[in-house]
């Protein structure tokens, strides 16, 4: 990679920053993968530039981060969704043997070249609309080989493709059949063996547990985050989605990156976020595909000051989408939020929730080099349009990406 002075001028920049600038008349310097200056053009003499690349008036902003997805997965699960739409819960369906155990068998049953294959056409949807950074999340394995497996695959998409990939350890996501009325021993084998196993292979930045009547109680989260604290890995929260258990309270305590869903939080859930600092992810894809009535507290987070993410939640079972656009219209329509608040949660907040705000996320000096340039009049264009992708070019690590193949 080269580490020659890059211009990019002419740029209208929504730069997501801490003081929440937006540059009509912006321009950025890169060095390398780095970004190495952003601000007016007439503020600096640019000449030292050995390329400079005209945008023409575009608006650009920070790449898109996705930090909640769980799109390494084998199968799918379109005749749950139409069980649900003859009336059956997502709850009824997970205690008769579906849910997620339905995708642990297809997991299991997959190697990890077919769980590649499948998953590439999933992260290349996201990809095409500016995502530079996604999460990935284990969680349908459930055996210390195929959860092993998973986050192979989660790492070898991110060498594969232009893509900063976190790869996170879900194993409390179900008790799996082998484990059968013995919830306490499986957390406790995840803790003791699973997880060192696991960060000592260098596959996993951050440990998640679902913790809800369906999967894990808060006593036993508890218990795998000491495990975490102990290797200094950070944690995170499936919580308060379908019933609030004090999830929230708990892993706030935790300091925990964040605590994702929230439907069942409160006033009291939304000042734990805040002071701890720890982002509320909102979900809205999960929440329309569950057909879900009651919302996270957006009006008391926001009153909280708490940091509030969006995710598209890609999965099999509650969040079949790969769109992160999308994702971003329903946070507004469904949840409130405004479309300022959309692009923050897409961008700096959700670096936040993955613990990279230091590296990702705004358009600022020392942060890496990733924006998007769009085809909009105005950034509020990013969660106005449903089904149409604007996107005009990707720059990652300074570099503009050739592929997914450019549009026009």
């Amino acid at each position: 990679m080269s580490n020659s002075l890059k211009l990019w001028r002419n740029a209208r920049l929504a730069t997501c920053d801490a003081h929440g600038r937006v540059l009509e008349d912006g321009a950025l310097l890169t060095r390398g993968a780095r970004i190495e200056w952003v601000g007016r053009e007439g503020e600096r003499d640019l000449t030292e530039a050995a390329e400079v690349h005209d945008l023409n008036g575009a608006w650009v902003t920070p790449g898109l981060i996705d930090c909640h997805t769980h799109l390494v997965f084998a199968g799918n699960r379109a005749g749950e969704y139409a069980e649900r739409l003859r009336g059956r819960s997502y709850e009824e369906i997970a205690r008769a043997g579906g849910g997620i155990l339905s995708t642990v068998r297809a997991v299991r049953a997959a190697s990890e070249a077919q769980l590649f294959e499948q998953s590439v056409p999933r992260l290349s949807a996201l990809m095409n609309e500016g995502v530079t950074t996604v999460e990935i999340k284990s969680g349908y394995g459930l055996t210390l080989e195929d959860e092993a497996k998973m986050l192979r695959v989660a790492r070898a998409l991110g060498r594969a493709f232009p893509v900063t990939v976190r790869a996170t350890l879900l194993a409390a996501h179900s008790l799996p059949p082998e484990f059968r009325g013995r919830p306490d021993e499986y957390i406790d084998t995840i803790a003791r063996e699973w997880l060192p196993a696991l960060a000592a292979e260098g596959l996993v930045d951050a440990v998640d547990v679902f913790c809800e009547r369906i999967a894990f109680t808060v006593a036993q989260a508890e218990r795998l985050y000491q495990a975490a604290a102990a290797l200094k890995i950070p944690v995170k929260m499936h919580a308060e989605q379908l019933a609030n258990l004090g999830g929230t309270l708990m892993a706030t305590r935790h300091g925990a990156l964040s605590c994702d869903h929230l439907e069942f939080a409160g006033a009291a859930e939304a000042q734990a976020l805040a002071r701890a600092g720890t982002a509320a992810v909102l979900l809205p894809v999960a929440f329309y595909c569950l057909a879900e009535e009651r919302r996270p507290p957006v009006a008391a987070l926001r009153a909280a000051g708490a940091i509030m993410a969006v995710a598209s939640d890609c999965n099999p079972g509650s969040a079949p989408g790969t769109s992160l656009l999308l994702a971003m219209s329903m946070a507004t329509r469904l949840f409130g939020l405004t479309a300022e608040e959309a692009l923050l949660g897409t961008t700096r907040h959700a670096a936040q929730a993955l613990g990279l705000g230091a590296e990702r996320g705004s358009l600022a000096a020392g942060l890496a080099a990733d924006f998007v340039v769009w085809n909009v009049s105005a950034p509020e264009e990013l969660s106005y349009w449903i089904g149409f992708n604007p996107r005009r070019t990707v720059v990652r690590a300074g570099e503009i990406q050739r592929w997914p193949t450019p549009i026009p």
